[in-house]
């Protein structure tokens, strides 16, 4: 989706990427875009240390592709963390063109020796033609060192999208509520925090329910911690789903819990924002500015006794409810595709004009 807003800025996009020849396709999209053709990469095999070893072969096979293509382009715009951007990102630098680099991950966090690169990278080379961008935000710019570098927002949702599906909410007591979580399934994204503060609820409301989207390594985790509290019944497991079924998965839910431990800026907020969801979650990265707007609450502590009390303090008090869900829609509005593609596109005239 955000490919498709990005090539309305552009005559012409060719997207270089790994694709695979067959494999899972549950929750994928068709890509579609103005004027955007795909040249396909082999994709490289294995994970993690497997995957490292192998990377010179693939280069070796797929090197010759990607410096073409960049060598084609008026322009490069390389998403990292990834390994074909980061080619990209050097091979657009070595032949001068002008780059624009998107780091799509979680800027403050800098654990391994190529997100310290990335980062490193951005800030020499920031200013000029070579837009630097940082998905997230604070107060602050990313770089003390190169104010060049600047934030950048991240949604998946069209102003029409937002404008369907952003009614606000009112509590029906009546009904049996309905918690979600949707993340990557790993630990630190707060699955398990949530699974958790599920067992404590159950004695105020013993009919809630939690459901989990999303895929991932810890998945299989979360579930027999579900099955050892004795609460397998009330957590529904729903694995990789489309973009449209989230949204369905976001209407019928009450609220959005979100514990993680850390971010760049969380596509799927926005989307609880949109569906008038009031978000419950930790004072990481962008979320304070999202969710201090009135959203949600932010949790003191990330456990499961302080996210299940706030559960508690939205689902008792009707009025702060629907405060909050009319505050997540108009806070929602601000975060469309096309305010993100109109604002990417101004960093790109700015420094592209000439």
């Amino acid at each position: 989706m955000q490919m498709r807003a990005l090539s309305e800025l552009f005559d012409r996009t060719t997207l270089v990427v790994p694709v695979a020849e067959s494999g899972p396709t549950a929750g994928e999209i068709p890509l579609t875009g103005n004027n955007l053709k795909v040249v396909p990469l082999s994709n490289p095999a294995g994970k993690d240390w497997q995957r490292k070893l192998r990377m010179l072969p693939w280069l070796i096979t797929n090197g010759a592709t990607i410096w073409r293509q960049t060598l084609r382009a008026d322009a490069v715009h390389a998403p990292i963390p990834g390994d074909v951007g980061t080619f990209g990102m050097l091979g657009a630098y070595l032949m001068g063109k002008p780059l624009f680099v998107r780091y799509c991950g979680n800027w403050f966090a800098s654990h391994t020796a190529a997100e310290r690169f990335w980062k490193w990278f951005m800030q020499r080379v920031a200013g000029g033609r070579n837009v630097m961008l940082a998905t997230g935000g604070d107060s602050d710019d990313p770089s003390a060192q190169n104010p060049a570098v600047q934030w950048i927002f991240s949604t998946s949702l069209t102003q029409q999208e937002i404008e369907s599906i952003g009614q606000p909410r009112h509590l029906d007591s009546s009904k049996n509520f309905r918690l979600i979580i949707i993340a990557r399934q790993e630990r630190g994204k707060g699955t398990d925090i949530v699974i958790e503060s599920l067992k404590k609820l159950l004695a105020d409301f013993p009919s809630l329910r939690l459901d989990v989207v999303g895929d991932g390594d810890a998945l299989a985790e979360f579930k027999r911690r579900a099955v050892d509290l004795l609460i397998a019944d009330q957590v529904i497991f729903h694995g990789k789903v489309n973009h449209e079924s989230v949204l369905r998965l976001l209407r019928q839910a009450d609220l959005f819990c979100y514990p993680t431990d850390s971010e760049g800026f969380p596509k799927v907020v926005v989307e609880a924002l949109a569906s008038g969801l009031p978000v419950i979650t930790t004072k990481v990265s962008i979320l304070p500015q999202l969710i201090g707007q009135g959203g949600g609450i932010l949790l003191e502590k990330t456990n499961a006794e302080c996210l299940a009390d706030a559960v508690r303090r939205c689902l008792k008090d009707k009025t702060l409810y629907r405060q909050m869900s009319e505050n997540a829609v108009a806070i929602a509005r601000n975060y469309s595709l096309e305010n993100w593609r109109n604002e990417i596109g101004r960093h790109l005239q700015s420094a592209w004009e000439n």
